[in-house]
C-alpha cells in the first residue's frame, strides 16, 4: 500500500511516500480504505521526536482519517464492509477503573494513532472496532477527516473541563489552529462571548466569520491590555491555551478572579514562569486536557450533523505533498486544517 512515513526522526526531509506492507485486521479490528487524512501539530512533534518516544520504524504518520471499511476481523459485530467512518485516535486498555468510568483518555495505557503507534496516513489502516465512528452525513472526505483530534480536544477542553456556559467570555489563543477554530465554534454554541487572538487581519476576518465577537492582533497589540479593555477591566472567564511560554503567562493575567485556564499543549515553550501568588490570590483554576473520550467525539459529530459545528479546511493537498503540509503548520501559514488525499 502507499503510505506517508519516516524511518528516522528529523526535519521535513525525513518524510517519505512509498510502498509498505498492508496491515491485516485481527480479532475485534477492521481495516479501513483511507479517503483522506489530516495533519495536526502533533505530527510535527512526532516527526522530530523526543527522548521518551520509542517508535517502531518505519512509522506511518497521521492521527486523523476518514474512509470506508474494507474488511473486518473475527468478532466484529458493529461494523460492516462499506461503512463510512472517521477515526477516533485514542486507544485505551478498556479494563482499568478510568476506562470503566468512561474516561479512557485518563487510562495509563492510553495512546494515539500516529504518535505511539503507526497512524492512518496510508491507503489502509487497521483499528479496533470501537475506534471507528460513523462519518457525518453531507461532509466530503476531507471535511470528515479533519474532525478527530482537534475538534475532540477543543470539546474536552471547553465543555468537559472548563464547563463553558451561557454568559461566559472566552479568550481563544492562536485562532488559526485546528483546536482554536473548533473552540470558537463550540464556545459560541454554548452561549459564550468569544475574544480571539491571531496574527493577521486575514485570519481575524476568518475568526469573526466563525463567531468571534472581537479579535486581537497579538503582533501589534498588547493582549492583556486589550482583554481588560474589552471586558471592562474584569478579564475573561475562560482561556483556551495551547501555546505555552509567554502566551501562557499573559493568559493567566487575562483571567478574571475565579477564572479557568484550560491547556492542551505547549507548542512554543513548555516551561513558562508562573507567580503562584497570583494564582492563589485570584482563585484561578489551571486545567490540563489531553484528547477526550469517544463519547465526547460522538457529541461533536452530532453537532456537526446538525451543522452547528463546521469543519474548517485551510487546503486539501495530495499525500505526496506531506512535507509541504508540515511546513504550513510549522510556519503558521494555515487557518484550520491541512488535509491530504490519496
Amino acid at each position: 500500500m502507499k503510505a506517508a512515513f519516516f524511518e528516522e526522526h528529523g526535519g521535513r526531509e525525513v518524510l517519505k511516500v512509498g510502498e509498505l506492507a498492508a496491515p491485516e485486521p485481527g480479532p475485534g479490528e477492521a481495516r479501513v480504505e483511507v479517503k483522506a487524512f489530516a495533519l495536526n501539530h502533533l505530527d510535527i512533534f512526532v516527526r522530530k521526536g523526543w527522548p521518551a518516544l520509542k517508535l517502531r520504524m518505519p512509522h506511518i504518520c497521521g492521527s486523523d482519517a476518514a474512509g470506508v471499511v474494507e474488511s473486518v476481523g473475527p468478532g466484529v459485530s458493529g461494523l460492516s464492509v462499506g461503512d463510512e467512518v472517521v477515526l477516533s485516535a485514542g486507544v485505551s486498555c478498556g479494563r482499568c477503573l478510568q476506562c470503566l468510568r468512561g474516561k479512557e483518555n485518563y487510562c495509563r495505557k492510553y495512546h494515539l494513532f500516529g504518535e505511539h503507534r503507526s497512524g492512518a496516513g496510508a491507503e489502509l489502516f487497521v483499528a479496533p472496532e470501537g475506534n471507528l465512528l460513523p462519518k457525518p452525513q453531507g461532509l466530503d472526505w476531507a471535511q470528515a477527516a479533519s474532525l478527530g483530534v482537534a475538534y475532540l480536544t477543543a470539546w474536552h477542553m471547553l465543555i468537559s473541563r472548563a464547563k463553558v456556559t451561557l454568559g461566559d467570555t472566552v479568550l481563544i489563543n492562536g485562532a488559526s489552529s485546528g483546536v482554536s477554530v473548533a473552540g470558537i465554534q463550540m464556545a459560541r454554541l454554548h452561549g459564550a462571548r468569544v475574544i480571539a487572538s491571531t496574527s493577521s487581519e486575514k485570519k481575524a476576518a476568518r475568526a469573526r466569520e466563525l463567531g468571534a465577537s472581537e479579535v486581537i492582533d497579538y503582533t501589534g497589540d498588547d493582549v492583556r491590555s486589550r482583554v481588560k479593555e474589552l471586558t471592562g477591566g474584569q478579564g475573561v472567564d475562560v482561556v483556551l491555551e495551547h501555546v505555552g511560554g509567554e502566551v501562557f503567562e499573559t493568559s493567566m493575567k487575562c483571567l478574571r478572579t475565579g477564572g479557568r485556564l484550560v491547556l492542551c499543549g505547549a507548542t512554543a515553550a513548555p516551561k513558562p514562569r508562573i507567580d503562584l501568588r497570583y494564582v492563589f490570590a485570584r482563585h484561578l483554576n489551571v486545567l490540563g486536557a489531553t484528547m477526550g473520550t469517544r463519547a465526547e467525539l460522538l457529541e461533536v459529530l452530532h453537532w456537526v450533523n446538525e451543522r452547528s459545528i463546521l469543519p474548517v479546511l485551510d487546503r486539501v493537498i495530495s499525500i505526496e505533498e506531506i512535507a509541504e503540509g508540515h511546513r504550513l503548520i510549522e510556519e503558521k501559514q494555515h487557518f484550520g486544517k491541512v488535509v491530504l488525499t490519496l
